[in-house]
């Protein structure tokens, strides 16, 4: 049966700009009193020891995902390693459909990979910085990856031919 390959690339400048605009606008909403430094450490920003942690859990984000999505991922490498992504990588994912997968969702899939991809960074970013928070995100996640389930099972309906 024929195949149909999508292939979805993420930018990891949009993912971290995601985690560092959502964590600023949970932080800010948080502002109340005199807790400062707690919202202060609620937020993601580019200073170096942020940015590693961010970028690597943007990174497991992404291994997790490839793992939840593995019947449909197309991969042939043979190798893995722990190098930390940097802020300039971008992720691909190639996506191996039946020959009657509806291509109508294409968007609806990329946009839930980046919403998963955030929502995991921030749930694990908030684990170190804001636990009240993080299991907020992490259910976001969960939510995330099941719309992309849903999307990715969108089939074109049949047409009959002229026999």
């Amino acid at each position: 049966m024929a195949q149909k390959t999508i292939s979805i690339t993420l930018y990891m400048s949009e993912l971290i700009y995601d985690v560092q605009n959502k964590t600023y606008l949970t932080g800010r909403s948080r502002n109340t009193g005199d807790n400062h430094e707690q919202v202060a450490n609620m937020q993601a920003n580019e200073d170096e020891e942020n940015q590693n942690q961010v970028v690597r859990s943007i990174g497991n984000a992404y291994a997790n995902l490839k793992t939840k999505l593995s019947e449909y991922i197309e991969d042939s490498g043979s190798t893995a390693n722990n190098i930390l992504l940097s802020a300039s990588d971008n992720l691909q994912i190639n996506l191996v459909m039946p020959s009657n997968f509806n291509p109508a969702t294409n968007d609806t899939i990329g946009a839930a990979l980046h919403q998963y991809i955030v929502n995991s960074a921030i749930g694990e970013w908030f684990t170190i910085t804001n636990k009240a928070d993080a299991a907020d995100y992490l259910t976001l996640a969960a939510a995330n990856l099941a719309e992309i389930r849903e999307a990715i099972n969108k089939r074109v309906r049949p047409t009959r031919s002229n026999v």
